[in-house]
């Protein structure tokens, strides 16, 4: 997309390669890069540098030692992804649910097969992490028959998209209460293997789990074990601890899952969303005005 004309800013865009370079007379950073880099070599360079914007809700990528106590502004993308995740979720639920996969094979292999499916009006559905992408889920599942809860940092009133808030840190004790686990989280210190074999342990068996947050959120070998061994249904992956995924990875071959490369928030007016709120926040900055999306560095995200 062509860059604004923005009286009083200059633009220019590099490669991670030539970023060292580039860092040295910007004030402003948009990191529109979804990889993982190693960010040493920039910080000692980026004397002019006052505010830095990811283009992705989670921040875990950019988030290093040096940036977290730095004293730069970061900001985030959150709420132009929601919708496009939400009905992510909801389709991947209504597929597994509905056994699409299972179909899609036996329409493969020219095979005529009846076999019954469940539903999810009035089922019940969990989502870990109840910030604007969790709450954009919790509306969307509700809007489809769903009972919403949702697990974050304490109890506390769900508000218009959730019975209740459930305090993350009881999880094991609630696991088992729902048909489908959403993971909406953020990557922090808090929330790395949080769904460990104990979570899937406490799981129904017949339940699902949703992740559309960060691979390392799960423990991907327990999480393997568990759907070999039928201790929960289904999974809808998104994210891995390795992208991308390896081609030895187990979950290739498992008729239960549904994978996908890192998309979920990938709709076709990505690019258009993401700049109406960069030129946005660019235009409070240059006002001095208060920014949107500020991501508390200790926390790992926006609190609101």
């Amino acid at each position: 997309m062509a860059f604004p004309s923005i009286e009083g800013v200059r633009f220019r865009s590099c490669t991670i390669a030539e970023l060292v370079d580039a860092v040295v007379w910007a004030e402003v950073l948009l990191f529109r890069t979804f990889e993982s880099v190693d960010l040493q070599a920039v910080w000692p360079e980026a004397e002019n540098l006052r505010w830095i914007h990811a283009s992705s809700a989670g921040v875990d990528r950019l988030l290093d030692p040096v940036l977290r106590e730095g004293p730069w502004l970061l900001t985030n993308s959150g709420g132009i992804l929601d919708r496009a995740i939400a009905e992510y979720v909801a389709a991947g639920i209504l597929a597994s649910v509905k056994k699409l996969p299972q179909a899609l094979r036996r329409q493969r292999e020219r095979v005529w097969e009846h076999r019954s499916t469940t539903g999810i009006h009035g089922r019940a559905a969990l989502v870990i992490g109840p910030g604007s992408i969790g709450r954009e889920i919790g509306r969307v599942l509700g809007a489809l028959g769903m009972t919403v809860d949702a697990s974050g940092t304490s109890e506390r009133p769900g508000g218009a998209e959730f019975s209740r808030i459930r305090d993350v840190d009881q999880l094991p004790t609630y696991a088992g209460e729902y048909d489908v686990i959403v993971l909406a989280a953020p990557l922090t210190e808090r929330t790395h293997g949080l769904v460990d074999a104990e979570i899937l342990g406490a799981m129904r068996p017949e339940a699902g789990l949703v992740n559309i947050s960060r691979g390392p959120v799960v423990d991907e070998q327990a999480l393997c074990a568990a759907l070999e061994a039928g201790a929960i249904g289904w999974a809808v992956l998104d994210v891995f601890e390795v992208e991308p995924l390896p081609e030895t990875s187990p979950l290739w071959n498992l008729d239960n899952v549904i994978l996908t490369a890192h998309l979920a928030g990938d709709a076709d007016d990505f690019a258009e969303r993401l700049w109406t709120l960069f030129e946005d926040n660019l235009r409070r900055y240059m006002h001095d005005s208060p920014l949107v999306n500020v991501v508390d560095k200790r926390m790992g995200y926006v609190q609101r």
